[in-house]
């Protein structure tokens, strides 16, 4: 992952050396290859349904759920959902933490909507057609100048009572260390006038260690960021729902609730939790 190098762009301190596969398979090689050739057949399968997601049909956010779900099946990864709540509301700015391309899936499976995200993701197979059919809103980093027209669009959105998810770090960490949460999103939500609903995940291996396999970061690939999911044993994203922020009329001040309530869970010790099942 490259982009231009700007003094004001958002920038991670996590690297390559962030990211640990585990190995918990090490030594079972038919083992490995067997499950990622099933859930490699599985994802062929279930690609030529991308194109239902954009059919207006009644209950389309619940296909979007199910599809999603499936998907991350396919990689091998599970959800687990804890917090408050999943207020079906029109017109909610969605906003989270950034570690993977996986988020993509993992909250269309809890809050289905229109996602602003890097501007080359349409370029991306399979992830960018996903991207292309949930109506992404593209955001070009290295142009400071078109955030106002960006931040117009998603408030245009929210208006019209859409969904639409954003990732206010402004680019990916690891899942151990994260960034700041920048405030230029959320003006969408005031000048909408529409409420925030944070989310917080942590991506967590099958025996609940913190996993840094999904993150997608610094000189890492698609193809080898897919590989390293769709190979390891499972991978479980826990899916914390925070509360319900009304937007009031400071983007700064909206900013920091949001990444307060999102910070205060990241540990989620005994925190009641359901699994969701495709």
């Amino acid at each position: 992952m490259t982009t231009c190098d700007h003094s004001w762009l958002p920038k991670a301190s996590c690297d390559g050396s962030c990211v640990h596969a585990g190995g918990a398979d090490a030594g079972r090689r038919l083992v490995v290859w067997i499950r990622t050739s099933v859930r490699v057949v599985m994802a062929v399968i279930l690609a030529p349904g991308v194109p239902l997601l954009a059919v207006p049909i009644p209950g389309r956010s619940h296909v979007q759920r199910f599809y999603c779900r499936l998907m991350l099946r396919c990689f091998g990864v599970r959800i687990s959902l804890s917090g408050g709540p999943i207020r079906n509301l029109k017109g909610v700015l969605v906003v989270s933490g950034h570690v993977s391309w996986l988020d993509i899936f993992t909250i269309g499976a809890v809050l289905p909507g229109s996602f602003v995200a890097r501007a080359d993701l349409v370029e991306w197979p399979a992830v960018g057609r996903l991207a292309r059919v949930m109506k992404v809103i593209p955001i070009d980093r290295g142009s400071l100048r078109r955030l106002p027209a960006v931040v117009h669009t998603v408030a245009e959105r929210l208006r019209a009572g859409h969904t639409v998810v954003a990732f206010p770090e402004g680019t990916t960490w690891c899942g151990l260390a994260y960034g700041p949460f920048r405030p230029a999103m959320f003006q969408a939500a005031i000048d909408a006038a529409r409420p925030v609903q944070p989310l917080r995940l942590v991506y967590r291996h099958r025996d609940g260690r913190p996993s840094t396999i999904p993150a997608f970061v610094g000189e890492d690939t698609l193809l080898r960021s897919v590989r390293r999911v769709i190979t390891a044993r499972r991978t479980v994203c826990h899916v914390h729902v925070g509360s319900l922020q009304l937007p009031g009329d400071d983007r700064r001040a909206l900013a920091g609730r949001c990444e307060a309530v999102v910070r205060a869970h990241q540990e989620l010790p005994g925190a009641p939790a359901h699994v969701l099942a495709a």
